[in-house]
């Protein structure tokens, strides 16, 4: 399809909004939400505003996914730098794989040498995940929080990216995490980062007491209008609530503009998606004050695009001629790929929000449709896979295993059996560690195990699997490959773990999906990483919800899809030399009429 197109303003109202989370606003302004709702643009946005009114702004980013440099246009790095064309704000970026790396080195470099090299690789491995990387950036932005000689110059300091209520939880517990680790009650997800704060625990002390104060700080939950993403930030509210965080705002960011519904059927059906998700959204949402800030046409780069943000103006559409026929294979091309095995296990991984269900779904009822008997399962709480597939096929099994059962029995079995001989504090220790998403993860894995070996004789479809890091933690301890080992006892069966078959890629076949946006290409980038260090290699990209190839006329839609080339040229270029790009459509992807349309576009 050729457009060309003509510049056009779209204008609504260009003067400032006002916005509630922006209304006499506390020292401390956390900013946080899932990857791809617009946190970093959100906060750049507010730091340009409370600067243009005179305040002395320091912009914190804590976020691995961040471009804060990028939207300036300047280089910061890890020392307070001076925008230099925004009197009054200053900026300092956080290098949370750096922070994580100085910090392993830390705990690790007294052991290294002296432990058998396995065990070190063990330790270091445990201090791979997450959990790590959050600590050791709370560790380093805690100085702003509490040390004065640091921040006094500032009348603002805003953070792109909070830490996690499980991660504050962790840091207020009292107990000696050096000891506890020492006597080897307890070898879990997070308790292991925890082991080189001992020091600073009286800093974190005040850390924390300073998050939790309303008249100093402000949390900022930032959102799409999406039911998934709304849920997820609701479970969010109500972590950060149960710890204290009482000043909390919801910003609503990218909502599409009502005057652009009328004009196009997908831009309608768009705006009707987004306003059923608003007035359907969590009830605990419903308390908090909230704002919503316009979908805009251009990327959210340099002053004038921030300095727009936060109004009720569209900005300028302007779109040169350009050729959207993409030379793209189809999902229908990677299945096609896929059932040349005639079985094997596919694995559709990758962040929140992405359509990772949706892409499971469809593919699974291709492969039924083809005669191929098929296990669809998948373990995300916020997935409805029954009401996605709506309907029965010939071929195709559906299941789903529950987090919080599995999750539960996981944390029973690890109390029982190491926490029986622990003392009050131990015990609440090990407890909280045992809230981690890792542990989740691991309970859920274990659950996945009994599935996984249907795919000697079936295709197995996985919608949401383990991060890289939670299966080398796994491999690392050696849990279930000893528990296997157990079971076998002496005899000469051949011992083939779940670990193993995700490693084959002639048993599994890995599908990382993503949007053609910034942020989620930038994380599924971080995932498959963290995939290949754990000897996983993705088999190939799936790129949802695109625009791009998208049947619309709306200008504004138009802009947005000449702004996905630069992503959908990222991933060919950089990422994936297999690849599949999957339009967004009008209708909802449920049932599978409408499932196997997503194949066979």
């Amino acid at each position: 399809m050729l457009v060309d197109v003509a510049l056009v303003t779209l204008v609504n109202n260009p003067e400032a909004k006002g916005m509630t989370f922006l209304a006499d606003p506390p020292r401390f302004l956390f900013y946080t939400g899932k990857g791809g709702v617009g946190k970093t643009s959100i906060a750049c946005a507010s730091a340009v505003k409370l600067a243009d009114e005179g305040k002395k702004v320091l912009l914190v980013s804590t976020d691995p996914a961040s471009n804060v440099a990028q939207v300036f246009g300047i280089k910061i790095g890890n020392h307070i730098t001076t925008v230099e064309s925004v009197p009054n704000l200053s900026a300092l970026e956080i290098d949370p794989q750096q922070a994580a790396q100085a910090y392993r080195d830390r705990i690790v470099g007294p052991v290294r040498g002296v432990l058998p090299d396995a065990v070190v690789a063990g330790i270091e491995e445990q201090l791979s995940g997450a959990c790590t990387t959050e600590i050791a950036a709370f560790d380093q932005f805690t100085a702003l929080l509490t040390d004065s000689a640091i921040t006094s110059g500032f009348d603002h300091i805003l953070f792109d990216t909070a830490p996690t209520g499980h991660t504050i939880r962790l840091l207020s517990l009292p107990g000696a995490w050096n000891t506890f680790l020492h006597e080897g009650k307890g070898d879990a997800s997070c308790l292991g980062p925890l082991s080189g704060l001992e020091k600073q625990r009286d800093q974190y002390k005040d850390a924390v007491d300073a998050l939790a104060n309303p008249t100093r700080t402000r949390l900022i939950l930032v959102t799409r209008a999406q039911t998934s993403t709304l849920a997820e930030v609701a479970r969010t509210h109500d972590e950060l609530a149960d710890i204290g965080f009482s000043d909390q705002h919801l910003i609503i960011n990218g909502v599409f503009p009502d005057e652009e519904g009328p004009k196009d059927l997908l831009a309608s059906a768009i705006r009707e998606r987004e306003r059923s998700a608003i007035d359907n959204m969590p009830s605990a949402l419903r308390s908090i004050p909230t704002d919503r800030v316009l979908l805009k046409s251009q990327n959210l780069v340099g002053l004038d695009a921030l300095r727009h943000l936060l109004t009720d103006e569209k900005g300028e559409v302007y779109l040169s001629r350009i050729d959207t026929n993409l030379r793209i294979p189809t999902l229908g091309s990677l299945v096609d790929d896929i059932v040349k095995d005639g079985h094997g296990l596919v694995m559709v991984m990758g962040k929140g929000g992405v359509g990772k269900t949706t892409i499971a779904g469809a593919i699974a009822v291709e492969l039924a449709l083809k005669g191929f008997s098929v296990h669809l399962t998948t373990s995300d709480p916020a997935a409805h896979l029954a009401e996605t597939i709506s309907g029965e096929l010939e071929h195709l099994t559906v299941s789903r295993i529950d987090p919080s059962i599995e999750t539960a029995r996981y944390r029973q079995h690890v109390l029982e059996t190491k926490g029986a001989q622990l003392d009050s504090a131990g015990r609440a220790l090990l407890e909280e560690d045992l809230r981690s998403p890792c542990t989740e993860e691991i309970a859920v894995f274990q659950a996945f195990s009994k599935v996984i070996r249907e795919a000697g004789n079936k295709f197995v479809v996985m919608d949401t699997a383990p991060t890289g890091h939670t299966l080398l933690l796994l491999d690392a301890t050696g849990a279930y490959h000893r528990e296997v080992t157990r079971q076998i006892g002496d005899s000469q069966v051949h011992l083939l773990t779940p670990m193993m078959q995700l490693q084959d890629p002639k048993q599994t076949k890995v599908l990382l999906v993503t949007l053609a946006e910034t942020t989620p290409v930038l994380e599924a980038a971080n995932l498959q990483k963290d995939l290949r260090r754990a000897g996983i290699e993705p088999w190939a990209w799936v790129i949802n919800q695109s625009i791009t190839v998208a049947d619309t006329h709306s200008r504004l839609l138009l802009q947005r899809a000449h702004n996905e080339f630069i992503e959908i040229n990222k991933v060919l270029e950089t990422h994936s030399t297999r690849c599949a790009l999957v339009p967004l459509c009008r209708n909802e992807p449920v049932g599978i009429e409408r499932l196997r349309q997503l194949v066979r576009r």
